[in-house]
C-alpha cells in the first residue's frame, strides 16, 4: 500500500488549496479512504470520509461547510478541497487507508495558513 499526498504549502487566510493524494497497491475502489491531520503539538485528527463509491461522507465539525472530500475512483486519487482556511488549520495533512485491519498513511503534506 502506497500513499502520496500533495497540494500543500503556504495559503494566505481565506485560501482555497486542494489536496490530492494517489494511491496504490490495493483496489482503490472498494476502500473507504480519509484524510486525517496533526497540527504542531496536537493528536492527529480525523477530517473527512468518503465511502468507496463516493456517496456518503463525512466532516469534522471544525471543517464542515468548508472542505470537501472527493475522489476518483479511475485515477486512484483522493482529494480534499479546502475552502476559507483558517489559521487554526495549519497541520500535516495525510490521507489514510483501512486495509486488511491495519492503518495506512501517506507521508503527509504541510499546510500552513498564514498572511
Amino acid at each position: 500500500v502506497q500513499l502520496v499526498e500533495s497540494g500543500g504549502g503556504l495559503v494566505q487566510p481565506g485560501g482555497s488549496p486542494r489536496l490530492s493524494c494517489a494511491a496504490s497497491g490495493f483496489t482503490f475502489s472498494t476502500y473507504a479512504m480519509s484524510w486525517y491531520r496533526q497540527a504542531p503539538g496536537k493528536e492527529r485528527e480525523l477530517v473527512a470520509s468518503i465511502s468507496s463509491a463516493g456517496g456518503s461522507t463525512a466532516y469534522a465539525d471544525s471543517v464542515k461547510g468548508r472542505f470537501t472530500i472527493s475522489r476518483d475512483n479511475a485515477k486512484n486519487t483522493v482529494y480534499l478541497q479546502m475552502n476559507s482556511l483558517k489559521p487554526e488549520d495549519t497541520a500535516v495533512y495525510y490521507c489514510s487507508v483501512r486495509f486488511q485491519n491495519k492503518y495506512y498513511w501517506g507521508q503527509g503534506t504541510q499546510v500552513t495558513v498564514s498572511s
